[in-house]
C-alpha cells in the first residue's frame, strides 16, 4: 500500500511538473508573438513614410523640371518662327518709304522697300503721324489683324493708312507730312504727303492705319 501512494505521488508531481513546463512555453510563445507583432508594426511604418518620401520628392521634382523646361523651349522656338522664320526684324535703316494712291478715296499706300543683303521681317502695326501747320495726329490701329511678313532684299512690302475725305466745300485741314515708324522699331522716318481732311468734330478719330503687310 505505502509503495502505491509513493507511485501515486510520483505520478502527480511528474504531472505537475509537465503543465508547468506546457505553462511556460505557451507564455514564451505568446510573448514572442506580442513582441514580434510590434515589429512587424513598426518596418511597415517604416516602408510607410519611405515610399510617401520618396513619391512625393521624385513625383514633384520631375515634373517641375520637365514642364519649366519644355515649356520655355516651346515658347522661345514657336515664337521666332511666328515673327519671321528666323529672319531678323526690318530697321528703319534698311528700309526705303514711299506714297502711292490707294484703291478708293480716303486712302494712302505706304511703301517699304528692304534695301539691305538680307532678309527681314515686320509684323505688327507701324506708328503713323501726321503733322500739319496747326499740330499733329497719331493715327489709331484698326481692327485688321497682324500677320507676319518676310521682305526679301530688293522686294517691298506695305501698310494703308485710311482717312476721311475732305467733301464738305471747305478748305479743310492739310497735312503735309507722315512720321512713320516701322513695327519693333524706335527710329522714324518722314515722307511728304497732302492729307487733306474735314475740320470737324471726331475727323482725327477716323484716321486710321491697318498692320504692315495687309490689304492692297
Amino acid at each position: 500500500m505505502r509503495v502505491q501512494k509513493l507511485s501515486l505521488l510520483a505520478v502527480a508531481a511528474v504531472a505537475g511538473l509537465s503543465l508547468t513546463a506546457c505553462s511556460g512555453s505557451d507564455s514564451g510563445s505568446s510573448g514572442r508573438s506580442d513582441s514580434s507583432t510590434p515589429g512587424r508594426g513598426a518596418a511597415s511604418q517604416g516602408s510607410g513614410a519611405q515610399d510617401s518620401g520618396t513619391q512625393s520628392t521624385g513625383g514633384s521634382g520631375a515634373a517641375s523640371g520637365k514642364g519649366t523646361s519644355t515649356g520655355t523651349g516651346q515658347a522661345g522656338t514657336n515664337g521666332g518662327a511666328a515673327v519671321g522664320g528666323g529672319a531678323g526684324a526690318c530697321k528703319t535703316s534698311q528700309l526705303a518709304f514711299s506714297t502711292s494712291g490707294g484703291m478708293a478715296e480716303g486712302e494712302l499706300i505706304v511703301n517699304l522697300k528692304n534695301t539691305g543683303s538680307a532678309t527681314c521681317a515686320l509684323k505688327g502695326f507701324p506708328g503713323a503721324d501726321l503733322k500739319s501747320k496747326d499740330g499733329r495726329i497719331s493715327a489709331r490701329r484698326s481692327s485688321v489683324a497682324p500677320v507676319p511678313v518676310r521682305v526679301k532684299p530688293g522686294e517691298e512690302t506695305r501698310f494703308t493708312l485710311h482717312y476721311p475725305p475732305n467733301n464738305s466745300g471747305g478748305t479743310g485741314e492739310t497735312f503735309t507730312t507722315l512720321v512713320v515708324t516701322p513695327p519693333g522699331e524706335t527710329h522714324s522716318h518722314s515722307l511728304p504727303v497732302g492729307v487733306n481732311v474735314p475740320v470737324t468734330d471726331g475727323a482725327g478719330g477716323a484716321i486710321t492705319v491697318d498692320p504692315v503687310g495687309t490689304g492692297k
